[in-house]
């Protein structure tokens, strides 16, 4: 099937020549009747695997609509989509492991509720089959034995309060393994519960005993383990990880960035699920483009060099020495490129920075000249009809088009078009105009690149990241540990280091010992 066809249906721009726009009209139309027979069979067309994945280059899906700023869009009809055979395999692999993450999170939520409720039932169960069971041999209950019963409802419902707070909070995330100690504790519980059952079977249930305080008393002390439960809970859960021990190196391995933070005690998957966490809030959004300009520009530095032979094909002694006169000559060639290399990368960098301050300069202007319409404007409707008064959404729109052409510049020089959308922008700047923001607030976030969750969730989100370790994920951190956490495109490599231990000692100062004598020279002057 001819690739051209897959290039049928999608957004074209008007803001070009107009021989270019005939051009570009007449290959279209022998796109779209090249493309009528294709869509008539399939409307999915196989092709080899490309270079790049298709779900997870966001710079590719910004290129879409990157004209914004100084052309309209016309779609042009229904779009086709090109995959191949790697992408479907890879999209129907992310559709199961979706689903099995589904199903586990179920399950464990339902074994969860299953043993809550076995254990809040059990003490009213202790207390409710005496009276089923063997009513009039049960002795009469008396004050203390009341008072044992809103003891039991208290500390039920403490327990209740409690359970709900630490255990039943929502998911941050799927993690690999099993969390261990909540495991045991979960462990811990049905044996601690299925013993009182057994206890209570034997030597009360067969026996009918008559002593219902002592019933209730049983009860009362099956709660307070309940709560000490709980509390060793809290002790493993919570309070053993707040000592920070470790201090991990967390690093970008496309650009090299990297931040440092200090965990404690910690299993590795939930040191890589607390370091997730930190990634999204504290690395700047990763960027494609960069990586792709310095790639571009290592290859134009490092292309091959050529020798031919004028001469033409010889003996095989003439041969020889011939090839080892090119590998010279190309060894010499390629030094004096790389001694020269170095010039061309600062001029090229110098050339870029300065693109980049004039870009730049004429943002902030068009920028706070619109933002002085839209005051006056203000000032202005005040005095109009209610109908006239336009919502800050209305006023984004009207001051956008003086700025979107000096914007849409400056993110191109910078290589973060593909970050900001035209409908992102206008969000952002009726987001600003209705705080009462001011010009130099409105631009912060586009001169400064942000944390990852400053962006939309197409640019950062990651369906799913993997955990490389080549110890267990269940183990704790050690001294020197690394493991790597990979996603489409990047990978995160943490090294871990144990915090020092620090030894301090005491000096005494007395106060009345800081004595200081003015020391003067005879040719100083006074």
């Amino acid at each position: 099937m001819d690739t051209e066809s897959t290039y049928s249906g999608y957004s074209y721009y008007s803001g070009r020549s107009r021989g270019s726009h005939r051009h570009g009209e007449r290959s279209r139309d022998r796109h779209k009747s090249r493309g009528k027979d294709s869509r008539s069979e399939k409307s999915v067309t196989i092709t080899t695997p490309p270079a790049e994945p298709l779900l997870g280059d966001s710079a590719v899906r910004g290129e879409q609509d990157d004209n914004w700023g100084e052309t309209t869009t016309a779609v042009t009809g229904t779009s086709e989509h090109s995959l191949s055979q790697e992408d479907i395999v890879r999209i129907t692999k992310d559709l199961e492991d979706s689903v099995g993450l589904d199903c586990r999170r179920y399950f464990t939520l339902t074994l969860a509720v299953v043993l809550g409720l076995l254990v809040f039932l059990t003490p009213l169960a202790f207390l409710a089959l005496p009276h089923l069971l063997w009513p009039e041999k049960l002795q009469t209950c008396g004050t203390a034995c009341e008072g044992l019963f809103i003891s039991v409802a208290f500390k039920l419902l403490i327990l209740l309060l409690a359970v709900w707070a630490l255990f039943f909070r929502p998911p941050r995330a799927g993690l690999p393994r099993v969390f261990v100690f909540r495991a045991l504790l979960a462990v811990l519980v049905l044996l601690f519960v299925v013993s009182y059952w057994l206890f209570y079977g034997v030597r009360i249930l067969d026996s009918q005993d008559e002593n219902y305080q002592g019933i209730v008393q049983y009860a009362v002390s099956l709660v307070d383990a309940l709560l000490f439960i709980h509390y060793l809970a809290i002790v493993l859960l919570e309070l053993r990880q707040l000592q920070p021990c470790f201090s991990v190196c967390v690093a970008r391995s496309t650009d090299g960035e990297m931040r440092h933070y200090n965990l404690g005690q910690l299993s590795i998957q939930r040191a890589a699920l607390a370091i997730l966490e930190h990634y999204y809030c504290d690395f700047p959004v990763h960027n494609p483009a960069l990586l792709s300009a310095s790639k571009s520009r290592a290859a134009k530095h490092l292309a091959g060099l050529k020798v031919y032979n004028v001469d033409g094909p010889g003996n095989n002694a003439a041969a020889a020495g011939l090839a080892h006169s090119q590998s010279r000559a190309m060894i010499a060639a390629a030094a004096r490129r790389r001694d020269t290399s170095h010039n061309e990368l600062y001029y090229e960098e110098a050339e870029h920075e300065r693109r980049v301050r004039k870009r730049k300069a004429r943002l902030v202007v068009a920028v706070e000249e619109a933002f002085t319409h839209i005051k006056r404007m203000q000032d202005e409707e005040q005095k109009k009809a209610p109908g006239d008064v336009m919502d800050p959404r209305e006023a984004a729109q009207a001051i956008f088009p003086s700025m979107a052409r000096a914007l849409q510049k400056y993110l191109r020089t910078t290589r973060q078009q593909h970050c900001h959308s035209m409908e992102s922008i206008q969000q952002h700047l009726a987001f600003c105009i209705t705080n009462n923001m001011t010009p130099k607030a409105f631009l912060e976030c586009y001169l400064t690149p942000g944390p990852t969750l400053q962006y939309s969730r197409d640019h950062w989100l990651a369906r799913q990241w993997t955990l490389v370790s080549d110890a267990s994920v269940t183990s704790g951190l050690k001294d020197g540990a690394t493991f790597l956490l990979r996603c489409v495109d990047f990978s995160l490599v943490v090294t871990t280091r144990t915090i020092p231990y620090i030894q301090m000692s005491e000096e005494f100062i007395d106060p009345k010992s800081h004595k200081f004598v003015l020391r003067l020279q005879s040719e100083t002057s006074v």
